[in-house]
């Protein structure tokens, strides 16, 4: 008999192993939950709670493998096309920007242990997608994994340590992973700034942390979205700012460098004062994962590609075809 209901008080470990029983029983051997329930002298209802819970707690993956739907087909095409491991999210086209940020977020939150293991450094640009993302994630025990800050949050209304630490704190609890903050300004007010805090040896350690990343984790910024990104909305940006990356041609961000839409950085004055990785440093990393949804971010999404910046996409299904049917 199952020693402590899922709904009782009990111990984790042992909750655990009786998860990992029925779901071996139900996956592995083709049990139905009423055969499982009988065996382990339990109702059903518990069996049900027990299955719920190996996959919250990342004993059971699932993973959908279809030559046949269009998602599929649309993944080929991106790979043919970009040279990117694509992740399509089936969302229907009548769904809000805002419903499709909370299904790409939680579908890429449970892909995200296929790319985690230990013994990495994971580089994490906050942002509103990594936000939702990490409302998701499914824990994966590592060791001597490290989480590590990409860009700056503070602003002239927050530090901004408050926002970046939570975010931060979900991934390294997930992970079992240390956490690396960066508690420096998104943008500094002069780039000479800028260049002599680089210079201390505390930031350099940060810095080197960066350059040595195993996986970077990112969305795209876009002014265009319906959902905000962070730095649209959260007073990182004045009206001088606008008006400067318009002139400069800026498409999009990722962790606060913006690029245009050929993804060249080169003559855009923010840059100078964004405290993001630069795209050399960021293009070491050997997966650079991309997590983005709504058609409002496809130039930013094209721009981002033309920058070779990311290896690994998961997107929804309707920004992935417009991607495909666009010439760019």
């Amino acid at each position: 008999m199952i020693e402590n209901e899922p709904g009782e008080p009990g111990t984790v470990s042992g909750r655990m192993r009786d998860a990992l029983r029925a779901a071996h029983l139900y996956y592995m051997q083709d049990l139905t939950m009423d055969a499982i329930a009988h065996e382990l002298h339990t109702s059903r209802s518990s069996i049900s709670r027990l299955l719920s819970h190996a996959r919250a707690s990342g004993l059971v993956e699932i993973s959908i493998h279809s030559p046949l739907d269009l998602p599929s087909r649309i993944e080929q095409e991106i790979l043919e096309r970009h040279e990117v491991h694509a992740q399509v999210v089936p969302v229907p086209d009548h769904a809000s920007d805002v419903d499709r940020l909370d299904r790409v977020a939680l579908s890429a939150a449970r892909i995200l242990g296929q790319y985690v293991d230990s013994n990495q450094t994971i580089g994490v640009a906050w942002g509103s997608t990594m936000t939702a993302m990490s409302r998701h994630l499914v824990p994966k025990a590592t060791h001597n994994t490290e989480i590590v800050q990409l860009n700056g949050a503070g602003n002239v209304r927050t530090t901004g340590i408050l926002y970046a630490s939570e975010l931060l704190r979900r991934f390294g609890d997930a992970f079992g992973a240390r956490v690396q903050q960066f508690p420096v300004p998104a943008f500094f007010d002069d780039p000479e700034t800028r260049r002599a805090f680089w210079r201390e040896r505390s930031t350099r350690r940060l810095l080197d942390l960066q350059s040595r990343m195993d996986v970077a984790l990112f969305g795209l910024g876009s002014p265009f979205a319906e959902v905000p990104s962070h730095v649209y909305q959260g007073g990182y940006l004045e009206r001088a700012d606008y008006e400067a990356l318009s002139r400069d041609g800026a498409v999009g961000d990722v962790a606060t460098v913006f690029y245009r839409a050929d993804g060249t950085t080169d003559g855009i004055a923010l840059n100078e004062r964004a405290t993001g990785p630069d795209f050399s440093v960021l293009r070491r990393a050997p997966r650079r994962v991309c997590v983005v949804s709504g058609k409002a971010k496809l130039d930013s999404l094209r721009g981002a590609l033309a920058a070779g910046l990311i290896t690994d996409l998961i997107v929804d299904e309707g920004t992935a075809r417009a991607l495909i049917e666009s010439r760019a």
